[in-house]
């Protein structure tokens, strides 16, 4: 029977095809408006690291003076350079790995490329094992050279491409700032965005090429990039030094089981409790331990313009089904005349409903096929945005299915009611009015 009530629905667009064109066209719009945001809303709200998000955590503290202090206010985002060092080296966690961002030049070894400017994270060695870096040549550097200062890298793919041709670059020198670095890992293409481990600089986009042991790129002196936080009294002229009270460094920690998550939210408690002793820290224990998606969520990585385009496109697209309910109305209530006679030869009020739904379906899935087509383009058209998550824009296997499932779905919504009207019609008016 649906193969009958298909080829009926065919002939129906057929002999409409003014009215049916019309409805196809107010579905595709609003489906293609509809699922460009929540496209761009997916990619942004997506967990980036969705099979360890519950076991990586991002440390906060509170080093700031107690003026100002209000109870349950928020700890600063960045640890200091002493707070961190320490909470490394007493390493409570069974990984953790501080960090912050950097930029420099690189000198190539050859004559056939010029210098240039690249991304670079200075970290520490847990880094790439907490946060699943795939290697392609090497592997990562070792506690010991953290502590040693090694003059050591790990380079992206993108990198290793350009200066090596792609080969193993393992043990070859690369030249940062004047500064000779050994590379000792070369990653394989690794993106995760947003890049939640630091927000602080851009959030998606800009890949990270070189990684230096965070100790290293202090004794060399490479420049720092990103968000800094000054607080006391007295301000010291290098906001880096150890000393500095100044917030800049981004501090995760991995914790597999919840009785550590537990044990650690306590330590970091007796640890502000034993610096307010001390008098580095005048407030409080105020503290924080927010797993990957938490963090997200106080960081706000959605932008409120996302979320407002995706409210004003769905409600776009009520505004399309109300119209096609108005024109499926119209569509179906012309054809009394047909329904009267079909039950008068003893068609169901079930079976009619079951027919006009069909056709319902039927535009809504030529409405999709159409949509499709409007969400390509919108998605086109964000990526022309001078925005940093623009890249990212791209429909996807998941989206691509939903765009078909919201089709259908919505055209049958908008069919009920009209299907329904055309099911009581009274078969003995429609053969009387003939």
């Amino acid at each position: 029977m649906f193969n009958y009530y298909l080829e009926l629905a065919l002939r129906s667009f057929r002999r409409n095809r003014v009215l049916t064109a019309l409805m196809v066209l107010a579905i595709a719009l609003g489906i293609g408006a509809s699922m460009t945001t929540l496209t761009v809303f997916y990619v942004l709200s997506g967990d980036p690291i969705p099979h360890k998000s519950r076991q990586l955590f991002n440390v906060q503290l509170d080093p700031r003076p107690l003026a100002g202090f209000q109870p349950g206010a928020e700890p600063s985002d960045q640890l200091t350079r002493f707070d961190a060092e320490t909470l490394l080296r007493e390493a409570k966690a069974p990984r953790q790995a501080m960090m912050t961002g950097g930029s420099g030049a690189i000198q190539p070894n050859t004559t056939t490329l010029r210098p240039f400017i690249a991304q670079f994270r200075y970290t520490t060695a847990d880094f790439f094992s907490m946060f699943d870096a795939p290697f392609g040549f090497g592997q990562g550097w070792s506690a010991d050279d953290d502590g040693a200062r090694a003059r050591v890298a790990v380079i992206s793919k993108s990198l290793n491409d350009r200066l090596f041709a792609g080969a193993n670059s393992v043990g070859e020198t690369l030249r940062i700032d004047g500064n000779a670095l050994r590379v000792v890992g070369v990653l394989e293409d690794w993106t995760i965005s947003p890049r939640f481990y630091d927000l602080s600089t851009s959030r998606y986009g800009n890949r990270e090429e070189v990684f230096i042991p965070f100790a290293t790129a202090i004794d060399l002196k490479l420049s720092h990039q990103g968000s800094v936080s000054c607080h006391g009294r007295e301000v010291a002229n290098d906001t880096t030094a150890l000393n500095a009270p100044c917030t800049w460094i981004q501090y995760w920690v991995e914790l597999p089981a919840a009785a550590q998550v537990a044990d650690y939210r306590s330590y970091l408690d007796n640890y502000s409790s034993q610096q307010r002793a001390a008098g580095r820290y005048e407030r409080p224990p105020n503290t924080r331990l927010r797993d990957v998606m938490s963090w997200l969520d106080h960081k706000n990585i959605v932008p409120g313009d996302v979320r407002l385009q995706l409210w004003l496109a769905f409600g776009f697209l009520v505004v399309c089904l109300v119209n096609t309910v108005g024109l499926l109305l119209a569509k179906f209530l012309r054809r009394s005349g047909e329904i009267g006679v079909r039950r008068a030869l003893g068609a169901s009020r079930r079976a009619i409903f079951t027919q006009y739904l069909v056709e319902a379906g039927a535009i809504g899935l030529a409405g999709g096929l159409l949509g499709l087509g409007v969400s390509y383009v919108g998605l086109w058209m964000v990526r022309q945005q001078p925005v940093g998550y623009a890249g990212l824009a791209y429909l996807n296997l998941e989206m691509l299915l939903l765009t078909f499932v919201l089709a259908v779905l919505a055209s049958v919504l908008a069919g009920l009611l009209p299907a329904w009207r055309a099911s009581r019609v009274a078969p003995a008016i429609q053969l009387k009015s003939q």
